[in-house]
């Protein structure tokens, strides 16, 4: 009996910590174009809650926001950034485009894991032609497992003679680190964009055929919004998910799981 015990507790102490192991090994990422927490059925509108919950439900480990506002008269002076943080429990990491209606208008990463560094770099543009100024933001962490990485989120100009300069800038910028990158946003083209023949130079998508389009909420018909690893990684998609019938925003939320 004594042995049967024994041999039942030996038997969960491992389950457990195959479990806890794998946990471990997993990392699931999210990017999500929120449009300022502006519901498109409702015009006039700031739902950042709405947001929040979105977030809340999938749990991701990393989150790339795109069109965030910091303190605008349009969301009533609320650091968007910060306040999703305090919603979700993440840590939060804020990178500037443009200043705006007495404010800061760009994007953001959300992270359950502790930012070791933040790094914010000015995307360019083409001289002589109108652009609304974009940037990268990178941050470095270390997962669970005690192994580092980069996340970085951007939101790509919609003109093709800006996005072509952009992507050749953020691979000479993490084409070359030495860690694990993992890269996601709003790229403003489709797949079948020449840009993307340069981004996949340096990157592999999170899904290659018969992908889910993310853009518009409603009737979605357009995948725009994209999770890229660097080339070279030990990282494996386990699952590339658009999630459906969400309408907090005009975009769709993306989610991708990893396994080490």
């Amino acid at each position: 009996m004594k042995s049967f015990i024994l041999s039942f507790c030996l038997a969960i102490f491992c389950l457990l910590n195959f479990q806890k192991s794998n946990a471990q090994e997993v990392l699931k990422v999210m990017t999500y174009n929120i449009h300022h927490a502006n519901p498109p059925a409702k015009p006039d509108v700031i739902d950042l809650e709405a947001i929040a919950e979105v977030i809340r439900q999938q749990s991701p480990d990393l989150v790339a926001l795109q069109e965030i506002d910091i303190n605008t008269k349009r969301n009533g002076g609320v650091d968007q950034a910060n306040k999703l943080a305090e919603l979700t429990g993440m840590y939060a990491f804020f990178s500037k485009g443009i200043d705006f209606e007495g404010g800061e208008y760009g994007i953001a990463i959300l992270s359950k894991y502790k930012i070791i560094s933040s790094e914010r770099f000015p995307l360019p543009f083409k001289e002589g032609l109108k652009a609304e100024q974009r940037s990268l933001a990178v941050i470095k962490v270390k997962l669970a497992n005690k192994k580092e990485l980069y996340f970085a989120c951007t939101h790509l100009d919609l003109k093709d003679e800006h996005r072509m300069l952009q992507v050749v800038e953020i691979n000479k910028i993490l084409a070359n680190r030495k860690l694990p990158v993992i890269l996601a946003g709003d790229f403003n083209f489709k797949a079948s964009n020449p840009a993307m023949a340069i981004m996949e130079q340096h990157f592999t998508r999170s899904c290659i055929s018969n992908c889910a389009p993310t853009i518009p909420d409603d009737k979605p018909t357009s995948e725009i919004d994209f999770v890229f690893l660097k080339k070279g990684s030990k990282l494996k998609v386990t699952s590339h998910l658009v999630i459906n019938d969400v309408h907090a925003s005009d975009h769709l939320p993306v989610i991708v799981t990893y396994k080490y």
